[in-house]
This record gives C-alpha cells, structure tokens and sequence, in this order.
C-alpha cells in the first residue's frame, strides 16, 4: 500500500513541477518584453512580436514526449524516400536546373543534395509547419528544460522580424521552431539565409532563389566538399575495433582497406586520398557506411544519422536512376 502512495506522490510532484499556466506564462511574457527594450528592439518591431503570443501547450507537449521508434534504416529508408519522393525529386530537379546549377556553382554544393535536402525537409516546401514562431519559442522557453536556448531562439526570432524579412503573424514552422521550407531554426536563419532573389528580405517561406542558396550556404559554412560525395555502404571482411568507429575516426581509404573494409560488393575500395569514418547507423548487425566529409556536414544540419543517409540517398536517386 505504501509503496502506491509514494508512486503517487512522485508523479504527482513530477506533474507539478512540469505544470505550466497562462498567468506564469502572462509574467514570462512580460519580462521578455522588457528585456526586448533592453536590448534596442525597435518600438514598432516589440509591439508586433508581442501582439498576439500565446501558451502553445501542445509545443511544450511535442517537445515532452517526442517518440522513440524502434526503427532500422531497412524500415525507415522506404518511409523516408518513397518512390514517389524520388519521382518529384528528378521532376522538380529538372525543372529548377538552371537555378540549381547556378546556385551550385555559386556556393560549390552539388544541386542534388539541395534538392534532396528540400525533399526530406518539408516535402519541396509542401509542409513547413503552421506553428507561431514566436509563440512556440517563448512557451518553450517558459518551460523551462531548454530555456536559454529557446530563449536565443524567441530574440533571433525578433532580429528578423526587426530586419524586415517577414511579418509576425507569417513568421511559422514546426512545434519547435524551425522555419520555411530549410527548416531553419531562427538562429541558423540569422547565420546562413541568404536573399539570393535581390529582393532586400531572406524569405525561405516563399522564394525558391532564397530557398536553395540559404540551403547551399550552410552546407558550404559547416565543410562541404563538391569533389566528393556523401558517404558509401560497405561490408567488412573481418571485425574492426568499436574504438575504430564513429565519426570521431578518420582514416584513409587505403587504411580502411588494410582493417578489412570492402566495397558492398566485396571488392577493394577506390584508390582515392580521401579520409572516411566507419558508421553503423544501427548496430553491428546493420548497414555500415564510410562516411565523408560530406555526411559530417549532414549531421551538423540534424544530428540523425537516418536523416543523413536519407538525404544521401534521395540525392543517390537522383543522380542514379538506374538504381531502380
């Protein structure tokens, strides 16, 4: 009996000290507000930020309880890049070419990893989340888990808003606060969008010019080489040290050759000077990749591993039809 009553009484300290209500919310608010003057917002750009936030409960509650699926890149990949996703990724590719070239050239990032990228974010722009930037950032901050970066999130929110590339009410994306069709968070916004269309605003909500070198830009900040590709599947042919694994490792192509790993047909790898990290995105009985400095930089885009490979290989379907 006892041992019911003290359950109890730690779920229900648990709830209580995740509870949140519209009057802390209300103060919260009004402290970021002057914190906004503080730090030199302009009148007209605070009256609007703070016209109309409200507690997103269900920002707070997505960012609570944010499912863990028992998954494997076996099962995942058909979800991620249905053969329908790599039919609107060579029409869409096809149709954008001189765009995505240009763009490509400009900022050294191959136009199918773009496109890729655009596809496995939003759908090519078709969800980007109808969430309230501004709202979701400060009721998460108000949480209180990740406070100084929601925080961080809410001011650059601000700082864009202030620099007049979209209104409040238009500023939406996901429960967290990623935007348009990037999915930016907003201060990843302040570091790499660009306004590609010369229209004096960064608009990844709605100009595909902005879009696709916002995109480009921050791939070509975090280590994008365009001499190379994403990553490869191998095989091994004996067993490699779990110290010798993970993308904290770099070896030549001919180091990893000499430790047993192969091409996923068996044969020896390129004779490239190139270094790679072995990764097993699921464990050791799963696929197993070397990955390039290009799938670094996917991983500093999203920390997922599966996000990174299904870039990797929309951007593989693309290039390669003949996978089908």
């Amino acid at each position: 009996m006892w041992k019911r009553a003290l359950v109890a009484a730690l779920l229900s300290v648990s709830a209580s000290a995740l509870a949140v209500d519209a009057d802390g919310f209300s103060q919260y608010v009004s402290q970021l507000k002057q914190e906004a003057g503080e730090k030199g917002y302009a009148p007209a750009t605070i009256d609007a930020a703070f016209a109309d936030i409200k507690l997103f409960k269900r920002a707070i509650s997505a960012d609570r309880n944010q499912p863990e699926f028992k998954k494997t890149l076996d099962t995942y990949l058909p979800q991620a890049v249905p053969q329908w996703k790599v039919d609107k990724a060579r029409k869409l590719y096809k149709e954008h070419r001189e765009l995505l070239e240009e763009i490509g050239k400009a900022y050294g990032v191959q136009p199918r990893f773009i496109v890729a990228l655009w596809g496995i974010e939003t759908n090519f722009g078709g969800y980007t989340g109808n969430y309230p930037v501004l709202s979701t950032t400060a009721s998460l901050a108000y949480e209180g888990r990740r406070e100084d970066f929601f925080k961080e999130q809410f001011f650059a929110a601000m700082t864009i808003l202030d620099q007049g590339h979209i209104s409040a009410d238009a500023m939406r994306g996901s429960w967290a606060g990623a935007m348009g069709q990037t999915q930016f968070m907003p201060t990843s916004f302040l570091s790499y969008a660009e306004d590609y269309d010369g229209d004096g605003r960064k608009d990844i909500w709605g100009s595909l010019p902005d879009v696709f070198a916002s995109a480009a830009n921050y791939l070509a900040n975090v280590g994008w080489q365009y001499n190379q590709t994403w990553a490869r599947q191998v095989t091994l042919s004996q067993p490699v040290d779990e110290s010798l694994q993970g993308l904290k490792v770099k070896k030549t192509l001919a180091e990893w050759q000499d430790l047993g790993v192969r091409r996923f047909d068996g044969s020896a790898l390129p004779a490239r000077d190139i270094e790679a990290s072995l990764v097993f995105p699921d464990d050791a009985d799963g696929r197993v990749y070397l990955a390039y400095a290009n799938y670094d930089a996917l991983m500093r885009w999203n920390r997922s591993h599966y996000f990174a490979v299904a870039v990797g290989y929309l951007s593989d379907r693309i290039k390669f039809p003949a996978i089908d």
